[in-house]
């Protein structure tokens, strides 16, 4: 599935320069929220989790590759890390790694993820080299 989301828009990330803090602690569900429009362009489908309790200091994000491969992510000041293989699935067995980005974690899971960001940013280099001739 293809989502129409202009890559130029897509690639700037809101993640880390416009994250809401109260006082030390980051609102993991607003930075969730800021995860998902940053990436939604590369995936196949991707939202924050209404089932699975978020609060401030934790946030779960579902997530469907290009590849079809759907996984459910932690996310928490130490970063993002796979939790479940569907989903809303925790397995509190999974002891994966935390990536402190999800373009990282992303890139590590899915090859098609991988080339639409690069596609994406050949478009933006292209545009950019365009206004500027």
């Amino acid at each position: 599935m293809e989502v129409d989301c202009p890559p130029e828009e897509s690639i700037s990330s809101a993640f880390d320069e416009d994250s809401v803090e109260l006082g030390d602690v980051k609102d993991m569900r607003l930075e969730a929220d800021a995860i998902v429009n940053d990436v939604l362009f590369a995936v196949t489908e991707m939202h924050v989790s209404q089932s699975l309790t978020s609060a401030l200091d934790v946030a779960y994000i579902n997530v469907e590759t290009r590849e079809g491969n759907r996984y459910c992510l932690e996310l928490t000041e130490a970063g993002l890390r796979v939790v479940g293989y569907a989903f809303d699935e925790v397995n509190e067995e999974l002891n994966t790694q935390y990536h402190e980005t999800v373009y990282s974690l992303l890139d590590t899971l899915s090859p098609g993820y991988r080339e639409a960001f690069g596609n994406a940013l050949l478009q933006r280099l292209e545009k950019l080299k365009q206004n500027g001739q």
